[in-house]
């Protein structure tokens, strides 16, 4: 089992900065959901946490309500879900191949990250391929490549899956409220 990890806002973690805002600063015990649902966690703790597109990826796959029954479970009473996810649902009618680029690092440290997305017929999901470059000698270079099929969630969906997995004050951030460039969705475990 792997024990839960202190939470310290790291420059540019939204996220973190998130959970600092809420709770208060200082040190906080945060699990990753996927830690969560693998059954890694141990004692209560005070975050669990879910990355960018782990959400929509449960969902295909028929267990994002158990995931977050669990998140509810692993968080102490009063402890805070917190998850950055793509709100798509517009999109799907459009059904776009791809989102723009995004570039990080300067100089030789430079990478880029490209999403690639083919959807179903009906909109309602969508395969996602992350791959990021790197630059080796002289040239780029694919440093990983992952693949993964999701679902279209919709800001009432996710509201919805949070309180009937049982937590409260249930809250979408905007990227503008909260420095993420995805809305962060906050839920607080009841106590």
């Amino acid at each position: 089992m792997t024990a839960a990890q202190d939470l310290v806002p790291l420059p540019e973690d939204p996220l973190a900065e998130v959970v600092a805002a809420v709770l208060g600063a200082g040190r906080h015990s945060v699990l990753d959901l996927l830690d969560v649902v693998r059954n890694l966690g141990g004692d209560p703790v005070d975050v669990v946490r879910a990355g960018d597109d782990l959400l929509p990826r449960l969902a295909h796959e028929n267990a994002l309500d158990q995931a977050l029954l669990l998140a509810r479970q692993a968080l102490r009473p009063g402890g805070l879900f917190v998850a950055a996810v793509p709100e798509l649902d517009r999109l799907s009618r459009m059904r776009p191949t791809a989102p723009p680029p995004r570039v990080s690092g300067r100089g030789a440290d430079r990478q880029v990250t490209v999403q690639l997305w083919d959807w179903s017929p009906d909109g309602e999901s969508y395969s996602l391929e992350v791959v990021r470059l790197v630059r080796g000698s002289g040239e780029w270079q694919v440093a990983s490549s992952v693949a993964t099929r999701h679902r279209v969630l919709s800001p009432e969906q996710i509201s919805a899956s949070l309180l009937e997995a049982g937590f409260g004050a249930v809250q979408r951030l905007s990227p503008a409220e909260c420095g993420h460039p995805l809305p962060v969705w906050v839920a607080v475990a009841p106590g």
